[in-house]
């Protein structure tokens, strides 16, 4: 084994237990989603277990290792994204899918974090001096984020520039220029959207508006597109402050809340545990993101900041999507609670993220030997 154990004492704690505790939280949840069915729950031990052991393969080399690898994750990440558009099939109106076998597979989640790999390497040695810089990082973060948009998968777009702005802005581009690009590209989004609306063109897919329209009325549309965030408001709410108890909730357990084991998990927590289940939920992840966030101080390697940066803005991102679609303060655009949701492309990509988190955060201090 290539790990010291010194290296691993060197372990944040209080990362390891808000890491735990997120894991433990999730597979109760989890358990609980699936009703009288243990079918969600088996397969979401494997993909954990599986995922623990992609946590300790990243831990036996020095996260430096992964920078000599960062054309080849590239040109295969972007490969399978287009492969996908192709040969993938679709499932809720995008076709982000590949099927190996009997697995499906979502090549944009395990893009995720090869772009935060292959970005940092890509700003590790990059200064931002001219506009004409931030072409390079631009592009390089585009190819990706453009395929995922014709799938159309909107909320990994989102992601996808989330993470590119915290890195770029580590890396140390003013943020005068990160303030234009991103009211440039809000502007284009709004104006692509409202041409939408009003019929003029097609840029956005007509589920995706209604979408937006659901978003900002669902109860006009509460028998149709509206019903699932209605119903996990309902969830929400009726769980008050301590919850109606594991496996009592009636949303849950009855089959009223939809995608309860995916989507909208955060639901049956706040139903089932109240408002105090959710706040310690919201507790861990923010403890988390506290101590992933923290290694940046506590490290030289320009690299590795990087790759704390892009992961930290990748799970905050995913974090408050899911969280806000839940509570029906953002639309919904179908993206898991990292470590609490089911599903097997995701987990394996958030627990390839956390090995990386580990590797960086183990090593972030210089190791003396007597």
């Amino acid at each position: 084994m290539l790990i010291e154990r010194r290296m691993l004492r060197s372990l944040d704690p209080l990362l390891v237990f808000a890491v735990a505790g997120l894991i433990l939280f999730g597979l109760v949840a989890v358990f609980s989603a699936g009703g009288s069915s243990l079918y969600y729950f088996k397969r979401q031990i494997v993909w954990t277990i599986i995922g623990c052991g992609i946590v300790v393969a990243c831990l036996q080399f020095d996260y430096r290792y992964f920078g000599r690898f960062t054309r080849l994750l590239y040109i295969a990440g972007v490969g399978a994204l287009a492969f996908t558009l192709f040969a993938g099939y679709a499932q809720m109106g995008a076709q982000r899918w590949l099927q190996l076998g009997s697995v499906p597979v979502q090549p944009s989640e395990f893009m995720k974090v090869i772009l935060v790999i292959t970005l940092a390497k890509h700003l590790e040695q990059h200064t931002f001096a001219t506009w004409r810089d931030m072409l390079s990082p631009l592009i390089h973060a585009g190819i990706p984020m453009l395929f995922v948009l014709l799938q159309p998968d909107l909320g990994s777009t989102i992601i996808f520039g989330s993470l590119w702005l915290g890195m770029v802005f580590v890396a140390g581009a003013p943020v005068k220029q990160l303030a234009i690009l991103t009211g440039s590209a809000a502007a284009v989004g709004g104006a692509a959207l409202l041409a939408s609306l009003k019929g003029w063109v097609s840029l956005i897919k007509p589920y995706q508006i209604k979408r937006i329209l659901v978003f900002l009325d669902p109860y006009a549309y509460r028998y149709n597109e509206g019903y699932n965030i209605i119903q996990s408001m309902y969830a929400i709410g009726s769980g008050r402050f301590f919850g109606k108890g594991f496996l009592a909730g009636s949303q849950t357990q009855l089959n009223f809340l939809p995608a309860r084991h995916t989507d909208f998990i955060f639901s049956v927590i706040g139903e089932e545990f109240g408002f105090l289940g959710a706040l310690l939920l919201i507790s861990l992840y923010m403890l988390f993101l506290w101590r992933t966030i923290r290694t940046i101080a506590e490290i030289d390697s320009r690299f590795g900041r990087l790759l704390i940066a892009g992961i930290f803005t990748m799970f905050l991102t995913q974090f408050t999507i899911n969280v806000g679609m839940s509570l029906g303060v953002m639309p919904v655009t179908g993206k898991p609670l990292p470590f609490i949701s089911y599903g097997g492309s995701a987990s394996l990509a958030n627990f390839a993220a956390l090995g990386i988190i580990f590797n960086v955060n183990m090593r972030r201090r210089k190791i003396h030997f007597s």
